[in-house]
This record gives structure tokens, sequence and C-alpha cells, in this order.
């Protein structure tokens, strides 16, 4: 990498963050809430958002350089925000991963690169299919990091209304979840709750 360091938000234990220092070059990480501040006083040449649990304020998005970006265990802009697994079944809409651009709004800024995934025999838990998006978005940005640092992946509009969760949306199906992470994902699909 050249230019300035890469911003990483989330988790230290990221595989992501241990790829991204493998690289080359300087790799500043938190997953804490940030302001404009502290971006501004990083001169970062990145930012990559992976598992990081706040949402970015205006003032912090404008202060961030042109090569900011999201991942995203959704096919968007389908399942935008809280649980975009569990709310692929529930609503029985299509299942992927994206990689955008930070915007402001809940996962609605320009698509860089996304993967439809299909799950097969064997994948129907939500943490078979959780774990099967996290290594499928992991797999996009490895493939998809050096055009995205360069400028070169084409940023398209997201199309269509999609879907919008938040985490307080999930209550009134807990009752679903006895399983928790073992939950059969066949269980929340419509057809199986009517």
């Amino acid at each position: 990498m050249s230019g300035g360091a890469v911003l990483f938000l989330g988790p230290a234990d990221s595989p992501l963050l241990a790829w991204l220092r493998s690289r080359g070059g300087e790799v500043v990480q938190t997953d804490q809430r940030i302001d404009a501040d502290f971006v501004r006083a990083g001169g970062f040449q990145a930012v990559v958002s992976y598992g990081y649990r706040h949402i970015l304020k205006p003032d912090v998005l404008a202060a961030m350089p042109e090569v900011a970006v999201n991942l995203h265990i959704s096919l968007l802009p389908w399942n935008r925000g809280a649980d975009p697994n569990f709310w692929s079944f529930v609503d029985d809409t299509p299942k992927g991963v994206t990689i955008h651009c930070l915007a402001d709004g809940v996962d609605t800024g320009d698509i860089l690169a996304q993967t439809e995934v299909a799950f097969g025999p064997g994948e129907d838990t939500l943490a078979s299919t959780y774990a099967r998006l996290q290594a499928e978005i992991q797999t996009l940005f490895k493939e998809c990091w050096p055009s995205i640092l360069a400028g070169a992946c084409p940023r398209l509009p997201q199309v269509g209304e999609g879907s919008l969760h938040r985490m307080k949306d999930k209550e009134t199906l807990a009752h679903l979840l006895a399983d928790g992470w073992n939950t059969s994902v066949r269980a929340l699909e419509p057809r199986a709750r009517r």
C-alpha cells in the first residue's frame, strides 16, 4: 500500500485486520466510537468498516477519505441494518454479501462489489449460514481490495427500495430463536411460520 494508513473499524481479532496488516503499510484499528477530529488527525488513505457496532455521524463521514467502505453480509439493498442473515430467511429475500461505500444512512452507499450466496445441505442453522456469509465477504474483500484501494471499482447506486431492520425489529420474533444460533433457518422462513 502506498500513502497513509488504513483505518480498520471493527474488532481486533478480525481475520481481515490480520490480512490487511500482512499486506504491508500501517493499519490503525479501533472498535470504539470515533469522531471527525480522529479521522482528520489520522490522515487515513482508506477506511474499512467490518463488524463495527456504531453508526457514523455525518461530520465523521464528511472527514473520511475517498476510499471508505463497509462490508455487509446481505445482498443490498435487501436487509440493511441489523441481523441481515436472520432477516434474509424471515423475509425470504435474496442472500449474499456486499461491499459498499460508507454514506449517510444505514447501509445505503454505492455498491462496489457483491456476491449472491445460495446455501446447500448442511448449511441449515443461523450459525452455519452466518459462517458462510462471513467467509464469502472476506473472500470478496480480498479479491477486490486492490481495485477498491486504487479507486478502480465502479460505484453502482443501490436500485430498489430493499429493506431495513433495526435491532428492536427482531423482538416480536424472539420466540422463533429458542435454539439461539442453532435455530434452523427453515423454521424462520415464511412458509414454516404459517
